[in-house]
């Protein structure tokens, strides 16, 4: 099989290459956590941006953890995929239950991330949002109604590969879309990949450590 990139970090590379004209408007790009921060890790040092990250969290079905159901945002908000009601075992109060246990995990990661990164004020700010694909698209729906909510000044969603059908999903929810590769035949985002090795919470800390610092009151970022 042929592999559309070699890991995530070439992917946020090339998606660099397509975003010069929001680069110009000194974006900060929010990853979702936690592959998708080594995409905007790579996609923020190209067009010399601030990283940060948008916590939100798949919901899983009951017997296929790897199914979601939908996804929950930092906020609290929860969006359901379509047709989430015939998935085998999946009832209302499983649902409650399934979106606490994911609260709880994004409270863990919160701590953890904003020990070395302070949440930046969005507020009139141009954001790029950024995962490592989108399968069933309900993650970055979680994260792009969070992050509206914050009074940013435009959304763009820049992701590396997409489902063709999800992918229309979010486009009404975003004033740009940016997506490498649209595949007609689409069953996971890793399959896209050579190197998908699951991404530890150390590697986001390292990698946030790493990046651009948050522009001061005076002037525009500066490396850390």
């Amino acid at each position: 099989m042929m592999h559309a990139f070699a890991d995530r970090a070439e992917a946020g590379r090339l998606l660099a290459d397509e975003l010069s004209e929001v680069a110009a408007l000194q974006p900060i790009v929010l990853a979702i956590p936690r592959g998708g921060v080594e995409v905007g890790a790579a996609l923020a040092a190209a067009i010399g941006s601030e990283l940060d990250v948008v916590l939100a969290r798949k919901l899983r079905a009951p017997f296929q953890p790897e199914l979601a159901i939908g996804a929950v945002s930092e906020d609290g908000s929860m969006q359901l995929v379509p047709g989430w009601e015939t998935v085998p075992g999946v009832t209302t109060s499983m649902i409650d239950e399934e979106r606490t246990i994911q609260l709880r995990e994004m409270d863990r990661r919160r701590i953890l991330f904003r020990a070395v990164r302070p949440s930046v004020p969005l507020a009139g700010r141009h954001v790029i949002v950024t995962d490592d694909g989108i399968a069933t698209g309900a993650t970055m729906i979680a994260a792009l109604r969070a992050v509206r909510g914050r009074g940013v000044a435009s959304v763009t969603v820049a992701v590396p590969v997409a489902s063709p059908e999800r992918l229309e999903d979010i486009r009404p929810l975003c004033d740009r879309l940016v997506c490498l590769l649209t595949p007609a035949s689409f069953l996971a985002v890793g399959q896209f990949y050579r190197t998908f090795d699951q991404v530890e919470d150390a590697r986001v800390v390292d990698l946030l450590r790493a990046a651009i610092l948050p522009r001061g009151p005076s002037g525009p970022p500066s490396p850390s």
